[in-house]
């Protein structure tokens, strides 16, 4: 790995960590970096959990210190997520490097988007236990497949299922644990974990993780997003062979 690759991953893992925190969407950039860094499809889409789950673990500590969520709000959904999150991570692997690189870049655009929208939450709305399971299950299956904007989803149907934002990202890191504790040993038994770089990432994505906590929804993100978004539509054509 060249001086600036790693450079790269540490700031786009930073970035990434830091945006992960306040809405999702940050595997859209880590990713593409890897690939960008010489890692195959399939192994950045393993090497990328390696800081998922650090980032993830340094911005439950920060919410928790912060005195924001609880994990009694994430055992209802910890359950399915954690079966549809095996249930990906297994199905992924039939995916050669190729066309993992070409379904992901082909997903990456609507869930571009997607993460441009605040969800707003739905007031006095209670799911049947049942719609609740099942939803999480399939959400669960999406991020152990692919994670990109896997955060950003879970924060929308736990706002249409009534709860406020800055809850729902405080839960979510907590269920991002969950997704990542099931999901990375799938991928590194699998042997699809390139160890260096996700090291190197994850290092970068720690301190995002921790940063992101801090930083309002109002301010910090904005900066980061736009330069997501030139990146995302960049590494996406590349990705897809548009060139």
């Amino acid at each position: 790995m060249e001086w600036w690759e790693a450079l790269l991953l540490v700031l786009g893992g930073l970035a990434a960590g830091s945006i992960n925190s306040i809405a999702g969407g940050g595997s859209l950039l880590t990713v593409p970096l890897l690939v960008l860094a010489g890692v195959p499809g399939n192994f950045a889409n393993g090497s990328n959990r390696v800081g998922i789950l650090t980032s993830n673990v340094a911005a439950t500590a920060q919410f928790r210190a912060l005195g924001v969520g609880s994990f009694k709000e994430s055992l209802p959904i910890i359950a399915p997520v954690m079966a549809g999150s095996l249930t990906g991570a297994y199905f992924v692997q039939f995916l050669s490097d190729d066309s993992f690189e070409r379904v992901f870049g082909l997903i990456m655009i609507p869930l571009l988007f997607l993460s441009l929208r605040r969800p707003r939450p739905q007031r006095d709305v209670t799911w049947p236990t049942g719609l609740f399971s099942v939803t999480f299950f399939f959400i669960g299956a999406y991020g152990g497949a692919f994670q990109a904007g896997f955060g950003l989803i879970v924060i929308i149907a736990l706002s249409l299922a009534g709860m406020d934002l800055v809850r729902a990202n405080s839960v979510k890191v907590m269920i991002n644990v969950a997704n990542a504790l099931v999901a990375l040993p799938t991928f590194i038994i699998q042997g699809r974990v390139d160890w260096i770089p996700a090291l190197v990432l994850a290092a970068g994505f720690t301190a995002g993780g921790a940063l992101g906590a801090r930083i309002t929804v109002k301010g910090g993100d904005a900066v980061v997003r736009r330069v997501m978004i030139v990146a995302v539509l960049a590494l996406s054509g590349r990705l897809i062979g548009l060139y």
